[in-house]
């Protein structure tokens, strides 16, 4: 039997997309996607760019294979409208862009600086530093899977700023120059528990994006789990908290304030982003999931 035809309207939201369709004819059987891809073929633009939502209540419709249009709520003479969200940029590639900027400024930094030779903090330092970003790229390449396939350009050179220039320039200059606290001799009563802190969290944080990655079977794959193992009962988002403990011991060994300033920063963002995670676990899981009455920091966040 040959399925219903549904006729939908299609009305543009903000800047007009050229060559959008008022009607856009869809069989009952598709799904998002062939949304997407219908709207897309129609008025000659990325796939990527537009933003679908329903002109009833304006819920988002994401763009899935997995998403039949019967369960959005669309019926026949239903409305969507359609946003272009201009030029987009491929998360993957964002994240290899701006963990590149500290990765290079420091070694840079580390052989241009210090006169007459690097202190042994500072060799420590450096290598710490670009160890850490060296990890990030490989998640970035081999571990993390990212539901949505890109985001707007901008955000290319907003994320590149907060890692070049404050994870980059910011710190490497403080650290590396001759009358740095990290050109002096180091106290091994704060370096070795300060290592001990950058080892633990860095393999606690690896241990928590492993367990993240499992939850979903491929990029641009939507579903979602309760995350369970190391940390995950403690707090909401205990890479976030790896993180954290990986630039406390950072800052340990740099005595720099440049270091804890973009430790502060990124940890304000880091429970930004774990209150929202915690919010969207209540919401979506229910009584299947169990509150957290911390998010990153134990007891404090």
């Amino acid at each position: 039997m040959a399925s219903k035809v549904l006729t939908i309207s299609v009305r543009p939201r903000g800047k007009p997309v050229k060559k959008l369709p008022e009607e856009l004819p869809l069989p009952s059987t598709a799904t998002s996607f062939d949304l997407y891809t219908q709207l897309a073929a129609s008025s000659r633009t990325s796939i990527h760019r537009l933003r679908v939502t329903k002109g009833s209540d304006g819920t988002h419709i994401p763009n899935t294979a997995s998403l039949p249009i019967s369960e959005t709520g669309l019926r026949d003479g239903s409305t969507i409208y359609v946003k272009d969200l201009g030029p987009q940029i491929s998360w993957r590639l964002v994240y290899i862009l701006e963990y590149l900027g500290p990765l290079l400024i420091h070694p840079v930094l580390y052989f241009l600086l210090p006169s007459p030779s690097p202190s042994f903090l500072q060799t420590l330092s450096c290598a710490l530093i670009t160890l850490h970003f060296l990890k990030r790229e490989l998640e970035t390449l081999f571990v993390h899977r990212f539901s949505a396939a890109t985001m707007p350009l901008f955000n290319l050179f907003k994320n590149s700023a907060h890692y070049w220039l404050l994870a980059g320039l910011n710190i490497a200059i403080f650290t590396y120059r001759p009358s740095s606290p990290a050109a002096g001799p180091s106290n091994p009563y704060i370096t070795w528990p300060s290592v001990a802190s950058y080892v633990v969290g860095e393999l606690g944080n690896l241990n928590s994006h492993l367990v993240l990655r499992s939850l979903r079977s491929s990029d641009g794959s939507t579903e979602r789990g309760i995350p369970q193992g190391f940390g995950f009962g403690i707090v909401t988002c205990p890479n976030y908290m790896f993180e954290a403990l990986a630039w406390v011991g950072i800052a340990g060994v740099t005595w720099s304030w440049s270091s804890v300033l973009f430790a502060a920063v990124a940890v304000g963002q880091m429970g930004v982003w774990a209150g929202k995670r915690e919010t969207r676990y209540r919401r979506e899981f229910g009584s299947k999931y169990k509150k957290k009455r911390s998010v990153m920091l134990p007891g404090i966040w």
